[in-house]
């Protein structure tokens, strides 16, 4: 039951009537016994640094931030983490103890769990990620901080390519086709597969490899479904989804969530009908 006493957390973001983030957050909520409501706010480009005014005058627990938020919200928040400050981009708010806004971004490691929890790790293996925006940016960051060997960035405009590698550091580099063959593992984060296109040509995919695609709708794009039939292990989208949120939370509550719950909520939504 919610009363006076039930914490308050929200996403923040424009368009934001298509998000899945309450339902994964409150089934997240039920999973921890966690007195804790989790809405949706529709906030206009432009409104993110006024949003954060909001969450300190109502008093939330939690901020998630989405397009079009995340920059302008990691230059409002009193504190960044290393990911956050690496990124210039903040999709999570929460308040300290001394009362200050800590921003973080929590879709690389995200990302990360959720090949983790399939069973695939990134250390010491060669990645090739193939687009450069933001959730591009943020896997390079993070798979660079758990320990790839190599990250190789394929993407059509190379200064784009250039400026998402460099999140690798000495381990970052723009790529081409060759590199998507020789990877170990292979992520598209472009949105490609929503449009049932594929990411590359299925030749460059073999066994041996760890295919994962970001796009969560449809949970199996036709990319996925071509490395499956030539060998390669698979990840789809919403894992990502899934333990990013996760993370979130323990962000918040000091706690993880039970990560079968909030799938179990995440594919109910993607897939009301099954």
């Amino acid at each position: 039951m919610i009363t006076a006493r039930s914490r308050v957390a929200a996403v923040i973001g424009h368009p934001i009537a298509h998000s899945l983030s309450p339902a994964l957050h409150q089934a997240g909520f039920a999973s921890l016994d966690a007195d804790w409501v989790y809405v949706a706010f529709d906030v206009a480009p432009g409104q993110g640094a006024a949003a954060l005014t909001a969450m300190r005058t109502l008093g939330l627990g939690g901020l998630s931030v989405t397009m079009p938020h995340k920059q302008d919200v990691a230059r409002a928040v009193d504190r960044l983490d290393p990911a956050a400050a690496a990124l210039d981009s903040v999709n999570t708010v929460a308040v300290a103890d001394d009362g200050a806004l800590v921003g973080s971004s929590t879709d690389g490691a995200g990302f990360v769990a959720s090949l983790v929890a399939a069973g695939h790790g990134v250390e010491g293996r060669r990645v090739c990620i193939i687009g450069a925006g933001g959730a591009a940016r943020s896997i390079v960051d993070a798979v660079a901080r758990a320990g790839a060997a190599c990250i190789h960035v394929v993407n059509r405009t190379v200064a784009t390519a250039e400026q998402a590698a460099a999140l690798g550091g000495d381990r970052g580099f723009v790529g081409g086709e060759r590199d998507i063959a020789d990877a170990e593992v292979v992520v598209n984060t472009t949105p490609l597969g929503m449009h049932g296109e594929l990411a590359c040509d299925p030749a460059l995919l073999h066994g041996g490899q760890v295919v994962a695609d970001i796009v969560y709708r449809p949970r199996r794009t036709p990319w996925l479904a071509d490395a499956a039939e030539r060998g390669a292990a698979t990840v789809e989208g919403l894992g990502m989804l899934v333990h990013q949120a996760a993370l979130q939370q323990q962000i918040w509550l000091g706690r993880l969530p039970d990560i079968a719950t909030m799938t179990a909520a995440a594919m109910a939504a993607v897939e009301p009908s099954r």
